[in-house]
């Protein structure tokens, strides 16, 4: 697969670069710092020389005066590496430090704090379609998701379950997040289910016959390895009660699926419409990283039952999202929308669908849904070019 140029922008001074395994870090950071020096990790000779001595670090850069850019690949394998980063950036030398990490639970555990916020924080994310360009099927993201790893790959299935794998393994159970892996594992297959849904954790407790802690402690490293995201209810100036549930995702729709079970009880239309949705949704989550974080992401559920599935609101952008995985729609799927815009006529609803034409009715704005991920680029209003 050629190069695939990202749309995520770097800054001029020191970042930490966030993400999860396969989404192409340290891809972008060789194609964007050519010149830089690198340490990673991953590799464990490295790791056996740094993480027991992580003041080496200073001897490394001294012994690399030219460089004006250094990498560090992984970091939060040797947290206490940081604070040698800190007094080395205190010291102001004439370089810039990059630091990726794949978890930010050894960072928390350690109580390191990022530097004393003297460095920003980016995140990568899987392909975007304006990204991909004439390379973007919608069906394939569906199918495989979008992860630069994935993407690239003879077989996609084969590469996603031994990306999955590897995560469980070296992430979760080297690292003895959990004490017993079959726990966790049905813990995984039930948060399926939660896919772009409401995020109860005393219902994935009782399919797994786990305690809620058990469960909620899962959600955690999940969130920790940057795997899972959960999404707010957006409730400003309410007019209604709303649910106090947030929504939760797998980060990519492909690792969505190639966790979710698939059986005589499963509907491949229930799983189609809730991968669709996660798409979109990575989308939107990437877009407004990669643009600098403008807006809030939400969505919004009333009481009764009501739903918009996503939010975006900023200083420039106010927009109503709801998805639907159909080519012909009924009146009915425009009530979240049509419901939120009585709440908030500042708003502008769209409707996004698998059909192929554009139309305006009754003031919600209904596009292909492949033409809105095509034309949702970091840096435009995410209207911009309808």
């Amino acid at each position: 697969m050629k190069a695939i140029r990202r749309l995520l922008s770097a800054p001029g001074d020191h970042f930490f670069l966030f993400g999860p395994r396969g989404t192409g870090k340290s891809t972008w950071l060789r194609q964007t710092f050519r010149d830089a020096v690198f340490l990673d990790f991953l590799k464990p000779a490295t790791l056996r020389t740094f993480q027991p001595h992580p003041e080496r670090f200073r001897e490394f850069v001294d012994a690399h005066p030219r460089a004006r850019t250094f990498v560090v690949d992984e970091v939060q394998r040797v947290p206490a590496i940081l604070d040698v980063v800190h007094s080395l950036i205190e010291e102001h030398r004439k370089v810039r430090f990059v630091l990726t990490g794949s978890s930010a639970r050894k960072l928390k555990k350690a109580g390191v704090d990022l530097l004393a916020g003297r460095a920003l924080r980016l995140s990568m994310h899987p392909f975007l379609a304006a990204e991909l360009g004439d390379a973007f099927s919608l069906d394939r993201a569906l199918r495989n998701g979008l992860l630069p790893v994935v993407a690239g790959a003879k077989s996609a299935t084969a590469t996603l379950a031994a990306y999955l794998e590897l995560y469980i393994r070296e992430e979760v159970v080297q690292e003895g997040l959990v004490r017993s892996l079959d726990p966790f594992a049905r813990f995984l297959e039930a948060a399926t289910f939660s896919h772009g849904a409401q995020l109860v954790s005393t219902d994935i407790a009782r399919v797994c016959q786990v305690g809620r802690t058990t469960v909620d402690g899962y959600l955690k490293i999940l969130e920790d390895l940057m795997i899972g995201v959960r999404l707010p209810v957006f409730s400003k100036r309410a007019k209604r009660e709303l649910v106090a549930h947030e929504k939760f995702y797998f980060f990519d729709c492909g690792v969505f699926r190639a966790l979710r079970p698939k059986g005589p009880l499963d509907r491949p239309s229930e799983i189609d419409g809730a991968a669709l949705e996660g798409l979109v949704f990575q989308h939107l989550r990437a877009w407004n990283d990669f643009s600098g974080a403008p807006d809030s992401l939400g969505y919004w559920r009333t009481r009764a039952g009501v739903e918009v599935d996503f939010v975006l609101y900023g200083e420039r952008d106010f927009v109503a999202v709801e998805t639907k995985n159909a080519a012909v729609l009924r009146p009915g799927d425009f009530a979240g929308l049509k419901s939120f815009r009585e709440d908030y006529p500042e708003a502008r609803p769209v409707l996004l669908y698998r059909g192929e034409e554009r139309f305006l009715r009754d003031g919600v704005l209904v596009l292909p849904v492949e033409d809105f991920l095509r034309a949702l680029v970091p840096g435009r209003p995410p209207l911009a070019a309808f």
